[in-house]
């Protein structure tokens, strides 16, 4: 559903532009609403309505009992906040999300199927620069053939 990668730069009051092409697919799909909250790698995740509540849905499953399940799910759903796309396609990037992601001004949009990543430019080179040299190695341990 989302694909890409797009280059932005965070306005003075902590707000991007969500990408075209990710726009037009929302609107394709008729989504309104989306969750931001902490992802994995630190960078931030941004999941459209429906996309959210089968996340949802899945860790509110996990046994209470868990530790981990609870920690897990305190700092995944305390910081998931509702995003409504403005008029003009922006988005405010709480400081709080910001903060956790170390995300400055320059961010990394990027569409991985189901939902939006948002990274801090570095980090997402970082990431990128490690992840290219692995990716035939992790492909063919993860795809197999039948």
């Amino acid at each position: 559903m989302f694909y890409g990668e797009y280059v932005h730069t965070l306005d003075e009051k902590s707000r991007f532009i969500l990408p075209a092409r990710f726009r037009e697919t929302a609107l394709l799909h008729g989504i309104n609403t989306f969750y931001l909250t902490r992802g994995l790698d630190r960078c931030l995740f941004l999941f459209p309505d429906k996309e959210w509540r089968r996340q949802e849905e899945a860790f509110r499953s996990l046994p209470l009992t868990s530790k981990e399940a609870r920690r897990f799910n305190r700092v995944y759903f305390s910081g998931a906040v509702e995003i409504t796309i403005s008029k003009q396609g922006r988005i405010l990037i709480p400081a709080y999300l910001k903060d956790f992601a170390n995300i400055d001004r320059e961010i990394v949009v990027i569409g991985v199927s189901s939902r939006i990543e948002i990274w801090a430019y570095e980090k997402w080179q970082e990431f990128y620069a490690s992840a290219i040299e692995d990716f035939e190695d992790i492909a063919e341990r993860l795809i197999k053939d039948d």
